[in-house]
């Protein structure tokens, strides 16, 4: 059992690490909004003036933000759907004996140790381009026409890029908790004549129900922020079809120069990740409990 002395020498010695991980996140924070009320361009030094709740007036009525809304809750619920149902599915066929398996696991974990920035200049260039990319090569081949893929379907595009990335991930996730199932209930359930969809139904999703809660959960809260595969391929573009809350405040600040409305739209979206995360700890939160 511990002690009083012993938890205050404890408190005592994590005190460092609490006060430099408190100021790490308090001062920027503190910094962003005290801007987010200022009238800040960089192309005007000096002239910085206070115009109140006008920043996030401009930015919570921009037609921008209303389409980088919609795009980030498409990107999200279309990396999740991708991610989770093909998690579970190679899940279930790497669990399989098979020849090799150990090197089979290690190629589909791969995906998930390279940079966002590389994966997403890999796709754009060697597979997605619509002139030497080998999407293009094989329709050619085929006598179609190459596809644009990130000017006729840039979002799209993304979100598989994305999903390829974390499928790993939650593959990673679903095959450990497929080794902790009884194989003795699937072993009778075979012996009740129960065919494989069923087994699988009836015995491994349920089986799977919290590492599926685990990985929405965290792969929610990084996919709010996804920034570096629409830096580099698309831009945002073309137009807003790209463009998420991130990007948003990322073109407001820097490449408009607009300090103070870039604040604006990093407030608020701080406040939607923190109220997303809120209703998804509440909601789904509970399976974990169960």
């Amino acid at each position: 059992m511990a002690t009083d002395h012993s938890r205050i020498t404890a408190r005592f010695m994590i005190s460092p690490a609490v006060f430099l991980l408190l100021g790490w996140m308090i001062v920027p924070l503190s910094m962003t909004i005290y801007f987010s009320f200022l009238n800040y361009n960089l192309l005007s030094p000096g002239l910085e003036e206070w115009i109140g709740l006008t920043n996030y007036e401009f930015f919570l009525t921009d037609p921008a933000f209303f389409e980088a809304l919609a795009n980030t809750l498409q990107l999200v619920l279309g990396v999740l759907f991708l991610t989770v149902c093909g998690g579970v599915g190679l899940a279930v066929l790497l669990d399989q004996p098979m020849w090799g398996q150990g090197i089979v696991r290690i190629l589909v974990i791969a995906p998930f140790f390279i940079m966002p920035t590389v994966s997403a200049l890999v796709w754009k260039n060697m597979f997605m381009n619509p002139v030497n990319g080998l999407f293009a090569h094989l329709a050619k081949g085929l006598g179609l026409e190459a596809f644009d893929f990130f000017g006729q379907a840039p979002l799209l595009s993304i979100t598989f890029i994305v999903a390829w990335q974390w499928l790993p991930f939650a593959t990673l996730i679903f095959l450990t908790a497929l080794q902790s199932l009884d194989k003795e209930q699937i072993e009778a359930a075979k012996m009740d004549g129960a065919r494989k969809f069923n087994r699988f139904y009836h015995i491994v999703l349920p089986h799977l129900s919290r590492a599926i809660t685990v990985v929405i959960l965290i792969l929610t809260i990084f996919l709010l922020s996804i920034f570096a595969e629409i830096l580099v391929t698309t831009n945002g573009g073309p137009g807003y079809a790209s463009t998420n809350i991130t990007y948003l405040v990322y073109a407001q600040s820097l490449l408009q120069f607009d300090v103070g409305g870039g604040s604006a739209g990093g407030i608020v979206a701080v406040v939607l990740a923190n109220i997303v995360a809120v209703f998804l700890m509440r909601m789904i939160g509970k399976n974990l409990e169960n």
